[in-house]
């Protein structure tokens, strides 16, 4: 585990670290207070991941195709 903030976290470095905290966790070798910690920051980890993902989705909806197929433009979402 990082000591960075989840919320300063891109997708990919949140990823990475729930992927670790996860396996940690499958080992069953992590002292019970341990992974309780490790438990609540894959949590937060996890939620950080499905907020990125819905700004990005969010993000792809947004773009217009023209009668072409190709993509027009983009409309800024709010608070994007």
């Amino acid at each position: 585990m990082t000591d960075t903030p989840v919320s300063e976290m891109s997708f990919e470095d949140a990823l990475r670290e729930l992927e670790q905290v996860v396996t940690q966790l499958d080992r069953g070798d992590v002292p019970l207070d341990q992974s309780i910690k490790m438990y609540e920051r894959g949590a937060e980890l996890k939620k950080r991941c499905e907020e990125k993902l819905k700004e990005a989705e969010e993000k792809v909806a947004l773009i217009t195709l023209g009668t072409d197929g190709q993509p027009t433009g983009t409309t800024p979402a709010e608070g994007l």
